[in-house]
């Protein structure tokens, strides 16, 4: 959304010191591409999330798949998705004030190992053949609980493991682990699930979250408590005032909101394509998936390489449009690995939106805000998804699950454009807030501050 790259101390793509001039040794770009892996903490914290992700990855089909077989109902799949994400929607902001005045730290700790008890008792239940529908819901819901404070703690501690200068690359990577996993995770589930059953896809992820948690533990983490003048409710009223007074963030989390509520709920419906559009089962459930992961990681592989950001408004444009068009391609194809290669654009297109949106969101936010502004974000990304697993279940009941997908599209087509018409003007006070977070090192010029979140 930037006109141009704010250039900090050392710029890799010259392999310039700009404070001396003096020459240095040429950069890789391998080497650019995962610039945030020299951090200690971020390294522990990559190697670890890359575990647990895989697992996170193979419950998600195999629970999708579960209730599928349980209940043959598309309604039923959208209702679990709804009962999985609608906490993040209700109680993030409270998880972000939580974020903004205790340790992110020790919070991921505790999500993490909150999340992996649900994932054995899952497990027991599955195992155990006692499961029933009533079961799922409820560990899916207890599971969004969860999310509400881990996702705005996470996005937030990022910046804390590597620094403003490499934060554009961590969140790229950290991305690229997350779509990775999705390679991965899908692909196992699919074979496991249709050899074993899903149980053990559960305790699998259960187990993985200990990779997680030891990297956390690891890592040695400073606090800097910020003083608290206001009350909790104040602190998370003023992060929602700075969202609505800054128009270029704003306009991000609208279109972010758009296209999750529209055109992410396209993985609800997965089984019912999976099984009775293209005729793959449980398999050809984890390879379709695993075909979004392919071209997710792709995306995130795209931002990796990049060292500013300039260029991701456009991006973001570009890749909101492309979403919706292979997402048509996609809901209309009859042929199995036809529709498993439509699935690479739409994984590359949404994960670049995504991952653009955040980069240019914890550009522009100060540091004191930003988990509260995180959990704004996560509202309207993972919040608002329920509410689209739950109409995406409904209409494709009377629809049918290819004309869901399609005026889904066509709605993320018409967000894209209203956003690329608007670029120009959000451009400007974009590069201003960019460039004051980098001057200031995270805390705006005084009279930015009161104009844009007083």
């Amino acid at each position: 959304m930037a006109g141009s790259n704010i250039t900090s101390k050392h710029n890799p793509r010259v392999g310039v010191d700009v404070s001396t001039s003096t020459p240095r040794k040429p950069v890789s770009r391998f080497s650019l591409a995962v610039r945030a892996l020299r951090h200690r903490n971020f390294q522990l914290f990559f190697s670890g999330q890359l575990i647990s992700l895989i697992g996170t990855w193979m419950q998600n089909v195999a629970q999708s798949w579960l209730v599928y077989r349980l209940t043959g109902s598309a309604l039923l799949l959208g209702s679990v998705g709804f009962a999985s994400q609608i906490p993040v929607f209700l109680l993030a902001p409270l998880g972000g004030t939580v974020a903004d005045r205790y340790s992110r730290h020790r919070i991921v700790i505790g999500t993490q190992v909150a999340s992996m008890t649900l994932a054995f008792i899952l497990s027991a239940l599955t195992l155990s053949h006692k499961v029933q529908v009533w079961h799922i819901f409820v560990l899916a819901a207890l599971l969004g609980l969860v999310n509400a404070f881990d996702i705005p703690a996470r996005q937030a501690f990022i910046v804390e493991m590597v620094g403003r200068e490499d934060l554009v690359n961590a969140i790229a990577l950290n991305y690229s682990m997350f779509n990775g996993a999705r390679i991965i995770g899908p692909a196992v589930a699919g074979v496991v699930v249709a050899t074993v059953g899903e149980g053990w896809c559960f305790f699998a992820n259960g187990a993985s979250y200990i990779a997680v948690i030891v990297g956390l533990l690891l890592m040695q983490v400073h606090f800097q408590r910020h003083a608290q003048t206001a009350s909790p409710l104040e602190h998370m009223k003023e992060g929602f005032r700075f969202v609505r007074r800054t128009a270029p963030i704003r306009a991000l989390l609208l279109l972010l909101c758009l296209v999750s509520l529209v055109g992410m709920p396209y993985a609800v419906l997965m089984p019912i394509f999976a099984d009775k559009i293209l005729h793959g089962g449980a398999r050809g459930l984890g390879i379709l998936m695993g075909a979004t992961g392919v071209g997710a990681f792709i995306g995130a592989l795209l931002l990796a390489t990049r060292s500013g950001v300039a260029g991701l408004g456009r991006w973001i444009v570009v890749s909101s449009a492309s979403f919706g068009v292979s997402l048509i391609l996609f809901a209309w194809s009859r042929v199995f690995w036809l529709s498993a290669v439509f699935l690479v654009p739409v994984g590359m297109s949404m994960m670049v939106q995504m991952a653009s949106s955040n980069t240019l969101i914890q550009s522009m936010v100060p540091d004191r805000l930003r988990g509260r502004v995180m959990a704004v974000y996560s509202m309207m990304f993972m919040g608002m998804a329920p509410f689209g697993a739950l109409l995406a279940g409904a209409l494709a009941q009377p629809l049918g699950a290819p004309l869901t997908l399609t005026l889904g599209a066509i709605a993320c087509l018409g967000g894209s454009a209203i956003f690329g018409l608007r670029l120009p003007t959000l451009r400007v006070e974009a590069r201003q807030l960019i460039i004051a977070q980098t001057v200031a090192g995270g805390d705006p010029p005084q009279e930015m501050t009161a104009r844009e979140i007083s």
